[in-house]
């Protein structure tokens, strides 16, 4: 009597969903053990002494916690963050077109493009005395530094995005009968919105790095302020404090522009 082997069982594959989970949660894995590398890194480094002056860990979250609980952190963080958001969000908004302009028109971008390299050559920071001087020491030069500083980085990629639109598309429009308007609309913005996202998160790093200078003068709250302050003193866990501060800041305004840019582009390939 012939004995019938049923058929192997074969291993279902991994669903899509499962498998776009998978990918998604393990940066999330990496990124939160190489965070938690870098503190133990940093505490055996600063508990045996090896750096001089380089406060623990601990300490700077002791310093952290008294400062959040006489309001001083918060103070310092929102002051910090209404100086970076008025800047960052003035720049891009003028960039952004500015930089559209560059790219479709001949004309515009012989005229701008001169002057645009030319300030991005010069560092933010050198234009803070002159800012001071013809500004004053309030709140405006401090916001049009940043502005600047997140102006030159954004312009040049929207500029960049739109030169590098497949000539192919635009001519295929046109073929169809699309208006420049049309063409602009539909063809040019969502090809540069990559470029765009990536101006955006390199601007929101120049302001960041810029409002720590601009606090530096003429300021009464902030943490570029604080970090001065505590420097007279000699007090390094609140110089850290506020480094962490600003690093903690910058990794999550950074996190949801790259969010933004998944949703954006999500018609673009991935690696």
């Amino acid at each position: 009597m012939a004995v019938i082997v049923p058929p192997e069982k074969t291993a279902a594959a991994p669903s899509p969903r499962r498998t776009e989970d998978r990918s998604r949660r393990r940066p999330l894995v990496l990124n939160t053990v190489a965070l938690l590398a870098g503190v133990l890194v940093w505490a055996a480094v600063a508990a045996p002494g090896l750096v001089e002056n380089l406060p623990t860990p601990l300490a700077v979250a002791r310093r952290a916690g008294d400062m959040a609980a006489d309001g001083t952190l918060a103070a310092d963080t929102l002051a910090s963050l209404r100086r970076v958001f008025l800047g960052y969000a003035l720049g891009v908004i003028a960039a952004v077109p500015v930089g559209f302009l560059m790219g479709w028109y001949p004309v515009v971008r012989a005229v701008v493009e001169p002057y645009v390299q030319f300030f991005r050559t010069i560092p933010p920071l050198a234009l803070i005395p002159l800012t001071v001087v013809l500004l004053g020491i309030g709140e405006v030069p401090k916001i049009a530094v940043i502005c600047l500083a997140s102006f030159m980085a954004c312009v040049v990629a929207a500029f960049q995005g739109v030169v590098d639109v497949d000539r192919t598309l635009i001519n295929a429009a046109r073929v169809l009968g699309a208006s420049d308007r049309v063409i602009f609309a539909k063809v040019v913005i969502p090809a540069s919105t990559p470029f765009i996202l990536v101006g955006m998160r390199i601007g929101l790093g120049a302001s960041w790095a810029t409002v720590v200078a601009a606090e530096l003068i003429g300021a009464q709250e902030g943490l570029g302020y604080r970090m001065q302050k505590a420097s007279t003193w000699f007090e390094m866990d609140t110089i850290f404090v506020s480094l962490v501060t600003i690093g903690v800041l910058g990794l999550l305004m950074d996190r949801l522009l790259l969010l933004a840019e998944r949703r954006l582009t999500g018609w673009q390939e991935r690696r």
